[in-house]
This record gives structure tokens, C-alpha cells and sequence, in this order.
């Protein structure tokens, strides 16, 4: 998986492609640990997102958290696979999807 990062104030946003898993999960947290200090919107491009396993779910659910204390967080661009994933397991109530 690759992260392209692009930051503009206070505004975040995490382009992502190749596998979101258990191998390239810690990658994502480790990013957003180090980025999200006085973030207040994060946006995360999911155009180029092949996968998500539940690792991947489980780090969007803390940056859901952290982002519901200091601003929002929204997905853009969720193909259909991981459309379906979000929908599976419940977290098209949780996340803003766009």
C-alpha cells in the first residue's frame, strides 16, 4: 500500500492505494499518529483502494474517534468492493462516505 500525503491547514488528506490489511495496517496508524495533531478535517481517497481486512477497519474506527473529538472525518472515491465491505459490517453507519 502507498500513502500520498497532502496537507493544506488544518485539513488532512490521505490518498491511498494497493491493500489496506494486516500487513500495511500498521503503516496507515503509524501516519495518521504522527499527522493528526490540529487536523480538523481528514479526508481519505480511497480511488486507488483495492482491499480492506478487518485490520484496515479497526484503524479507521480510531481515526473515526479521534476525529469525532477534534473535527470530522470523511472517505471519498469507495469503489464497489469496499462499498460492499462498509456494508457488511456496519460501518456505512459510522464513517461519512462520499
Amino acid at each position: 500500500m502507498t500513502i500520498v500525503k497532502a496537507e493544506k491547514e488544518a485539513a488532512l488528506e490521505l490518498a491511498l492505494s494497493g491493500r489496506l490489511d494486516t500487513t500495511t495496517a500498521p503503516d496507515l496508524e503509524k501516519t495518521l499518529k504522527e499527522s493528526l495533531d490540529g487536523v480538523r478535517e481528514l479526508t481519505l481517497d480511497f480511488q486507488s483502494l483495492d482491499y480492506i481486512s478487518s485490520a484496515g477497519l479497526r484503524v479507521l474506527l480510531a481515526a473515526q474517534k479521534q476525529m469525532n473529538k477534534q473535527g470530522s472525518m470523511k472517505i471519498v472515491h469507495v469503489g464497489e468492493t469496499i462499498m460492499e465491505i462498509f456494508e457488511v459490517t456496519g460501518f456505512m453507519d459510522i464513517l461519512t462516505l462520499e
